[in-house]
């Protein structure tokens, strides 16, 4: 007799003559019937969504997925220059800037509204965590971009398919009185970014609250190969390490004096 096995998972088992993921068949019961967005939540949730848990991940990705030369698509270009042999390490030097200002930034804000939702007093409870927030001299987070001053686009389009689907719940309502409060605690308009949008619309559809920035990290890893692809034919990292020596100027100890 075997002895028994002291560590456990849930996710997948492999055998021989076949791979099962979170008790499905992977290749009679997944491969060609399911797409790798009911796939991701299937392996994370353990059971396979509802289509409007599904849509909205795949809104929340295709939303976040790609919006230029980022500092994540130039760490990831510059690295692929450096070792063009080496995708997956562009790749990781692309999302280890995953924070609390670029990518993150969804977590972060989805911690914010999880907390105002959670409140009987929507309205309340935004007006204090936004004084609260100023007060301590903490980051708003989600709100405010440098592109989008008026307004992301990207925020709008997710919070109006939220009302569409009829997914708006509380989460979605802690973003609006954030939004509406956010000029008169602060005395400036700050509008909402699509780090905010993503998880009100996410945690409003059911997506768990754990994994909000995987969804980022997912997103942006499909769009990093596709910036990694192009390198291979534009070479633009090294472009970019030139234009950064043509426009920094140096202001050290001028030379012979240094120690």
């Amino acid at each position: 007799m075997s002895k028994a096995r002291p560590y456990s998972t849930a996710i997948s088992e492999v055998h021989a003559d076949r791979v099962v993921i979170r008790g499905h068949d992977l290749c009679s019961g997944l491969i060609g019937r399911i797409s790798l967005t009911e796939h991701f939540l299937l392996l994370l949730t353990g059971t396979l969504p509802s289509e409007t848990l599904r849509r909205a991940t795949d809104a929340a990705m295709v939303a976040i997925a790609e919006h230029g030369f980022v500092p994540s698509v130039q760490a990831a270009r510059m690295t692929l220059a450096g070792a063009p042999e080496a995708l997956q390490g562009a790749v990781a030097a692309g999302l280890l800037g995953a924070g609390s200002v670029v990518l993150g930034s969804a977590e972060v804000a989805g911690r914010l509204l999880a907390e105002i939702a959670a409140e009987t007093d929507i309205e309340a409870a935004a007006r204090a965590a936004l004084i609260r927030l100023r007060e301590t001299r903490a980051t708003l987070p989600g709100f405010g971009h440098p592109t989008h001053k008026a307004g992301d686009p990207r925020a709008a389009r997710l919070v109006a398919l939220a009302h569409e689907w009829g997914v708006a719940g509380r989460h979605i309502a802690a973003l609006a009185a954030l939004e509406r409060l956010v000029e008169p605690v602060y005395g400036r308009a700050l509008p909402a970014n699509v780090s905010a949008a993503i998880p009100a619309l996410l945690l409003d559809a059911g997506y768990p609250a754990a994994a909000l920035k995987g969804i980022p990290v997912l997103a942006r890893c499909a769009a990093l190969i596709a910036h990694l692809a192009e390198e291979t034919e534009r070479r633009l990292g090294f472009r970019l390490a030139d234009q950064a020596i043509a426009t920094l100027a140096y202001d050290g100890p001028a030379e012979g004096t240094g120690r």
